[in-house]
């Protein structure tokens, strides 16, 4: 992959080193720093069993999900483990932050 840095300074290469609860963390931290409730339904219609997210569409101006809505949702579907979602979830992580 390319060693262009992304927009927060870092690597593809750098960012594919950290775990998946590490780049979790990292692209939570800045959707909520950034208020992207759209990127948090998107990522919950990765996990297996989302058939609740799914029907969300994280509008900005939609009634009802929010952030710690989306958060609650994200503890309830995933449990501790990503099992088979793990290479999408890593996939959307990055993409994130890469963009962001």
């Amino acid at each position: 992959m390319s060693e262009t840095p992304a927009p927060g300074g870092r690597t593809f290469d750098e960012l594919d080193k950290l775990s998946t609860e590490e780049l979790r963390e990292q692209a939570f931290d800045l959707a909520r720093e950034r208020r992207d409730v759209r990127f948090f339904w998107s990522v919950l219609r990765h996990l297996p069993n989302a058939d609740e997210a799914a029907a969300l569409d994280g509008a900005p101006n939609s009634i009802g999900p929010t952030i710690d809505e989306a958060n609650a949702l994200w503890r309830e579907l995933t449990g501790h483990g990503y099992d088979e979602s793990a290479p999408l979830l890593r996939a959307a992580f990055i993409d994130y932050l890469m963009k962001h």
